[in-house]
């Protein structure tokens, strides 16, 4: 990875954290998106520990706020000419439906919206680095889950853990979808489950769920079991030429029936596109 420039969004905690320091400590530059400056910094000084010499940087943004994934990247499209894997990380879980003030229920411009302005915003920065990879931190949590095209935003009815897995499902056929139109232009794109990691995922999540998650959060895998298939993802040469595929521990698995429905991952494109205001 040494050269390298990886940028990552939700690296300030949990496996986003893990995976940040991993890179460095292989080399990469780092460049984190965060949204509470504090932890920002904290994570700099972190990474400038594991990886001496190198000029890692963070950039600050609310990832839930379309214009402000719009700015950030655009801010790290001008700075770096050339990226070499783009990490799509950051998400949560809420308990309750909140709106954003692009009118957007919250999980969902979060876990989703945000992966697919990143992604599109950074396109040329990964094409001008190929052969790059872009990696979308999805989950297990997408299993049971449908998407119901009149309702992306939860309107007729919220459960924060069943809004969560419609998100994880999002960002696979995302992946697919990606990998479909970038085939060609030397940039891989995969998606992955980290498995259930004790993180401080879901602790501010409101209510009830918040105290059942940190239950069972003491049967959880650690945060470095979880960013090992981020690490392998983002720098292992075995996966250099894949791309459209689901990976949990280091190896390619199989989602639902719904994660691989094409006609999906093509409607949420256009839903998605329409959404963000970003052309098709």
């Amino acid at each position: 990875m040494r050269g390298k420039t990886v940028v990552l969004t939700g690296a300030t905690s949990g496996i986003g954290l893990i995976a940040a320091e991993e890179l460095a400590k292989k080399g990469a530059r780092m460049v984190i998106v965060a949204r509470d400056k504090a932890r920002g910094e904290q994570t700099l000084a972190m990474l400038r520990q594991a990886g001496p010499g190198v000029d890692h940087s963070v950039h600050y943004a609310d990832l839930s706020r379309i214009k402000e994934m719009k700015r950030v990247a655009a801010d790290i499209a001008a700075a770096e000419a050339k990226i070499d894997v783009l990490i799509n990380n950051a998400g949560a879980l809420f308990n309750s439906r909140q709106l954003t003030e692009d009118g957007l229920e919250l999980t969902f411009a979060l876990n989703h919206v945000s992966y697919f302005v990143m992604a599109n915003g950074l396109r040329d920065s990964l094409v001008a680095a190929a052969p790059a990879r872009l990696i979308n931190t999805a989950s297990d949590a997408h299993k049971g889950n449908k998407l119901d095209f009149d309702d992306l935003q939860s309107a007729k009815g919220f459960s924060g853990f069943k809004v969560y897995g419609r998100s994880k499902l999002c960002n696979i056929l995302f992946t697919r979808e990606l990998a479909r139109r970038w085939s060609g232009n030397g940039v891989t794109v995969n998606t992955l489950h980290p498995g259930f990691v004790s993180t401080r995922f879901g602790n501010e999540s409101g209510g009830y769920f918040s105290y059942l998650v940190r239950f069972a959060k003491l049967f959880a895998i650690s945060p470095e079991k979880g960013a090992e298939t981020i690490v392998y993802l983002a720098s292992s040469p075995a996966v250099a030429s894949t791309s459209g595929q689901y990976f949990y521990k280091c190896r390619p698995a199989t989602p639902t029936r719904e994660a691989q429905d094409d006609d999906s991952a093509g409607r949420l494109w256009q839903e998605t596109a329409k959404l963000s205001g970003i052309g098709d």
